[in-house]
């Protein structure tokens, strides 16, 4: 079969993914970032400041060398509204507003204005004018040049894409009177007035940002004197219930007393506020406003994930642990026929020559008898030298070319003349009492396979003890879930017991996966076998040394579990064993090996983003209640297999580094799976277990 190439691409995918993902949320925690009302002004110098600015109207006109100032006429209120738009507080003080037949000027942020377009469009079309109030509400007198061109352009785009629609009119946050203006700010002011801009200030602040009372917000708006002004109220940035309670009393005091209300264009006299858009800046509009769009949905989604995720761990653990005790209830009073034939330990090797020696060993000083085979698939080490000068009764060599360790073990049992055999890997070793705790299952009839209890025998360093604290959770309590539950997705290589006439009827292992331990596992029980678990059938093997390594043999597992997975899919709708394992242990298996992995960069990455720009106690209060249920199981299963618990002192870190790599690992599988690539039995670099890793063993290396 030709082998198509393994995707490369899928690095520089995953990234620009990330990336773009953490722009949208950037973008969405800009968007719904918190801002105080325009309540705050510092006033420093103004030396610089002309003194016609100080002391003139508030309406800013600095474009052009000789800056002058202009107000409303006499008995005349510019009514402008800040902050907005707001989905709750804007469409009532549009239906006031309109109510009254009175226009009014709003300044809109671009992130507000992005957020919701359909606002942006409404205020137009009820003939009110728009202006710019920065993009994030920054104070522009703290902003550079260019941060400052930023905030006013991101705005330009925003209106432009919700409305069609550009502005002249643009109103400082945290602004206040003319006579507040020092030479900070009127550096700023002259800037934006280079850009072309009116800037336009306040001279009555109704303080609604106060929440004062409705009356004394309608004290506030009165003009002292028969002089025009340019009123300041808020249609966001908080409870606006009084200011729109306010405003339906304010307008018809004013109008009563003689006084005309408009925007700042009709007031002060200005035209063409607001014009057509070109073309580009529509288009830059729109986009800006998809990205919003697409922000807000990825971050709610995420949030949703968030809590799923934690709702799914805590599932995950409860019915691990009531699973467990069923088990270890069971497994006490579980006591199967006694089973004496005798048994054939297959070892497919593969250039195993560090620990191929003491794996077979180990298998000869096994309390039940034992014959041993070892599949020599092809070694170049000379892997099958090192047995054969050995000498050793009840064991024998069997060499063939390199075909993969499915074909070794397909050899081994042809050659094999027992009804029962265990399989091994050539880095394992195994406790003496192990093969017996496996075969006495078998005198159960309807049990086709056993799974023992692999251990990490290399548990030194930190990566060691992550891959330990995960085969003792794995085995310990998944296993134990998936035997009560009669689901076993996975018998593992490295340690599993075979009825022999079972899988020669099916015809021995198949080779169309790389997950060959789970391929079978699965056909046997479609074949309508019960796969159970042994806790006590010990082993111990040598897990990856290195990062490398590991990320060799997860992705090898990973992408031939989705092989198996999708090969018995069919199981959802079979009967009996099959659709146990069809409805319960692939679902499981899908969900929590594969979907959820391939979603936790994402969900990682918003959770970062809200500890900094979110809710940061509620985001880490879900991290930790991650973390302890993780930690708990961790617990229970360390105690059922009589390990001590300092090593779990190493999970949390597992969160930063390890599970980061599994996830990189589900991630290129499910890449190389889509891209129907096809990966080589690829063989890990050993260093053999010595010595013995449990004194149980000890004389195995001898």
């Amino acid at each position: 079969m030709t082998r198509r190439p393994v995707p490369r691409a899928h690095w520089l995918l995953l990234c620009v993914l990330l990336v773009g993902a953490a722009g949208l949320f950037t973008l969405h925690a800009l968007v719904i970032g918190q801002f105080h009302a325009d309540e705050t002004t510092v006033e420093g110098a103004a030396d610089t400041v002309p003194p016609q600015i100080r002391t003139g109207g508030s309406v800013i006109d600095a474009r052009g060398p000789a800056p002058h100032s202009a107000r409303p006429p006499d008995r005349a209120v510019a009514l402008t509204f800040d902050d907005g738009p707001d989905p709750e507080w804007t469409p009532k003080v549009l239906a006031v507003l309109g109510e009254h037949h009175v226009h009014a000027t709003f300044f809109v942020t671009g992130a507000h204005a992005a957020q919701y377009p359909g606002l942006v469009r409404a205020i137009l079309a009820g003939g009110h004018e728009i202006g710019n109030h920065t993009t994030t509400h920054s104070d522009v007198r703290d902003l550079g040049a260019t941060s400052t061109d930023l905030e006013l352009r991101g705005t330009d785009l925003a209106l432009a894409g919700a409305a069609g629609v550009t502005t002249s009119l643009f109103r400082p946050p945290y602004s206040a009177t003319p006579a507040s203006v020092d030479d900070v700010a009127w550096a700023a002011d002259q800037a934006i007035g280079a850009a072309g801009r009116l800037i336009v200030l306040s001279d009555v602040d109704s303080q609604d940002w106060r929440r004062p009372g409705v009356e004394q917000i309608v004290r506030n708006s009165k003009p002292p004197d028969d002089k025009g002004v340019v009123l300041l109220m808020h249609d966001a940035g908080g409870d606006r219930a009084q200011t729109v309670a306010a405003l339906d009393q304010l307008i018809p005091a004013l109008q009563s007393g003689g006084r005309h209300v408009g925007s700042v264009g009709e007031t002060a006299g200005i035209t063409q506020t607001n014009q057509p858009a070109e073309t580009v800046p529509q288009l830059g509009g729109w986009l800006l406003i998809a990205a919003v769009w697409a922000g807000d949905a990825l971050a709610s989604l995420m949030g949703v994930l968030l809590v799923v995720s934690a709702a799914l761990a805590a599932l995950r653990a409860v019915l691990t642990l009531v699973t467990t005790a069923i088990h270890v209830r069971r497994s006490r009073f579980r006591a199967p026929r006694p089973v004496n034939d005798p048994v054939t330990v297959i070892i497919p090797a593969y250039n195993e020559k560090e620990g191929i020696e003491a794996t077979v060993r180990s298998a000869l000083a096994s309390d039940h008898p034992v014959q041993v085979i070892v599949v020599d698939d092809g070694s170049t080490d000379g892997t099958a030298d090192i047995i054969e000068r050995l000498r050793l009764r009840r064991v024998r060599v069997i060499r063939q070319r390199n075909a993969g360790k499915a074909a070794a073990l397909n050899t081994g049992l042809a050659a094999a003349r027992t009804e029962y055999v265990v399989l091994v890997d050539g880095d394992t070793l195994i406790e003496p009492d192990t093969v017996g705790q496996l075969v006495r299952h078998f005198g159960d009839h309807t049990v086709g396979a056993v799974s023992g209890n692999a251990k990490v025998g290399n548990r030194g360093g930190l990566l060691g003890k992550w891959q330990h604290i995960e085969y003792v959770i794995g085995f310990n309590l998944d296993r134990r879930m998936y035997d009560v539950l009669e689901c076993m997705p996975t018998v593992p290589g490295a340690v599993g017991a075979f009825r022999r006439s079972a899988l020669l009827r099916r015809g021995g292992v198949a080779t169309d996966t790389l997950a060959e331990d789970t391929d079978l596992t699965m056909a046997l029980e479609r074949a309508g076998w019960r796969v159970v678990y042994e806790q006590n059938a010990r082993v111990w093997t040598e897990a990856p040394a290195t990062l490398g390594q590991l990320w060799k043999q997860r992705y090898r597992w990973c992408y031939g579990t989705l092989q198996a997975v999708w090969k018995h899919r069919r199981a959802v709708l079979g009967r009996g064993a099959a659709g146990r394992l069809g409805r319960r242990g692939i679902p499981y298996l899908v969900l929590f090996q594969v979907v959820l992995p391939l979603m936790a960069p994402f969900v990682d990455v918003a959770a970062v983003f809200g500890v900094i720009a979110g809710d940061w106690s509620v985001t880490l209060g879900y991290w930790v209640a991650f973390q302890v249920l993780q930690v708990i199981p961790g617990v229970v299963a360390f105690r059922l297999d009589g390990e001590p618990l300092a090593p779990l002192l190493a999970m949390p870190l597992q969160q930063f580094v390890y599970r980061q790599l599994m996830y990189l690992v589900v991630i290129q599988s499910v890449m190389t799976a889509v891209a129907g690539a096809r990966l080589p039995w690829q063989k890990l670099d050993r260093v053999g277990l010595s010595p013995a890793p449990s004194s149980r063993i000890s004389r195995i290396s001898r």
